[in-house]
């Protein structure tokens, strides 16, 4: 696990004032958070704010503190829960679940601050998502094409048209949307997300190789994959031989998800079953 003091700063640089004083303790203010990071984690993690920002009387958190610190505070709660328990439910499709006793993945997953703070910052980036159009060179001449955050094939056809210095933050965003679709709205990824020439085009932008049908869920999760490993290599995080140094902060984190997705995804399925549930319409997409 990372070191508290660092990871406790990239925290810091992400907080507002409003957070902090949430964060606070018997008076305890903002300067004395700066001054020892690592009590932010602590913090974050305590029982307490998570009860100020979730008691029954609490209406809306995000009056109280930013999407990112709610999101933050609900991981970490998601942690203490996954510590004491000995099975999760699984989707298995629209409106099924099932019981399943290897939890080790999600729970290794949560106990990091880090990555949490990894998930953090992806669920908080979806309180508010992007959508409009570019102009693009075709064949024929300019031609106007739209976007959206939550399309993964718009999404990927930007792939196409951005310049190549802009083309990690695509492939970025696209690992994080097939990450927030299979663990927050699992349910509305079923066979209507992609028709067969929709599946067909994604994979050929982005180079995927399907051997089997394995459904929409299958498909975004093989695309997360796919698309974080191509933003590590495009940053140049790769591993590039045993003399390389490792990359550290929230880069580590970006290189491992291609291996590490499912457990990202059922730490988000777990946490959305156990708290995002009754919320995601009106937290998400705005």
């Amino acid at each position: 696990m990372p070191e508290a003091t660092s990871v406790g700063a990239l925290y810091l640089e992400r907080l507002s004032e409003r957070d902090l004083r949430l964060l606070g303790e018997d008076g305890e203010g903002a300067a004395r958070l700066r001054a020892a990071p690592e009590r932010i984690l602590e913090r974050i993690g305590s029982p307490e704010v998570y009860d100020a920002l979730f008691a029954p009387w609490v209406e809306e958190p995000f009056v109280l503190a930013s999407p990112l610190l709610v999101f933050a505070v609900l991981l970490a709660q998601s942690a203490r829960e996954l510590a004491e328990r000995g099975h999760i439910r699984e989707w298995i499709g629209p409106g099924r679940r099932v019981p399943v006793f290897d939890v080790e993945g999600p729970r290794a997953f949560a106990e990091d601050p880090l990555r949490r703070l990894f998930l953090a910052e992806v669920l908080a980036s979806y309180t508010h998502v992007a959508s409009g159009s570019l102009l693009v060179r075709t064949r024929r001449g300019w031609a106007r094409r739209r976007f959206s955050e939550l399309d993964p094939l718009r999404l990927a056809e930007l792939v196409e048209v951005v310049p190549p210095a802009e083309r990690p933050i695509v492939y970025r965003r696209l690992g994080d949307l097939a990450l927030f679709l299979t663990g927050v709205f699992p349910d509305h990824v079923d066979a209507r997300l992609f028709r067969p020439v929709q599946v067909e085009r994604l994979t050929h932008l982005l180079g995927l190789e399907l051997p089997e049908p394995d459904g929409a869920l299958g498909l975004l999760e093989r695309l997360g994959r796919h698309a974080y490993g191509r933003a590590a290599e495009a940053v140049g995080l790769a591993p590039r031989g045993p003399a390389a140094p490792s990359p550290t902060g929230l880069a580590a984190v970006l290189l491992e998800m291609p291996e590490r997705f499912a457990d990202a995804r059922r730490l988000l399925f777990a946490l959305t079953e156990r708290h995002l549930f009754p919320q995601r319409e009106r937290w998400f997409g705005r």
